[in-house]
């Protein structure tokens, strides 16, 4: 008897999963993903930090149905090469821009969350990532779009005035 309930319920499910399914409409990028399509593209950059200059590529890529924006990036590093990987999105719910970074450096995701000031075209972005020492640590990032060829990007760490690091993009 339990195994004929079991089937019956199965057999529902599978029914009306379908209706469900064509019910929901997926996603479509809205305005705010407008600011990510603009970054799509291949960018020479050149990061700073701490006196060094170290030079390296990005590329860009609108993916999933134009929601996120995936990066791929290579830099020269003393000790070896830099790769990193990053997915970008608007999350209309939160009414946010999201990343989530990771990298040849650790085995930890960083994870942000910032808004678009249009009049200063300027894109800020907080979150919780490793430290230097390992540790859990704040971050927040700050990017200047000041036009459709070039960017800057600055990394702040816990509540530092100056940036940790500072990468400039130009597109090719």
């Amino acid at each position: 008897m339990h195994a004929l309930v079991r089937f019956g319920t199965l057999a529902l499910v599978f029914a009306l999963a379908p209706q469900a399914v064509r019910a929901q409409e997926p996603p479509k990028p809205g305005p705010e993903h407008d600011l990510l399509k603009k970054m799509e593209g291949s960018w020479d950059i050149v990061m700073k930090a701490g006196g060094m200059e170290m030079k390296g590529t990005v590329t860009n890529k609108m993916d999933l149905g134009g929601l996120w924006l995936a990066s791929a990036m290579k830099c020269e590093f003393p000790g070896g090469a830099f790769e990193g990987r990053g997915m970008d999105t608007y999350d209309a719910a939160k009414k946010k821009y999201v990343t989530v970074w990771i990298d040849s450096m650790g085995t930890q995701p960083m994870i942000m969350e910032g808004t678009y000031d249009k009049e200063k075209k300027v894109l800020t972005m907080v979150g919780d990532g490793p430290g230097m020492d390992g540790k859990p640590a704040k971050w927040k990032s700050v990017s200047k779009m000041t036009d459709d060829k070039n960017m800057t990007f600055e990394m702040y760490v816990g509540d530092a005035k100056e940036p940790m690091f500072t990468v400039t993009y130009k597109k090719k």
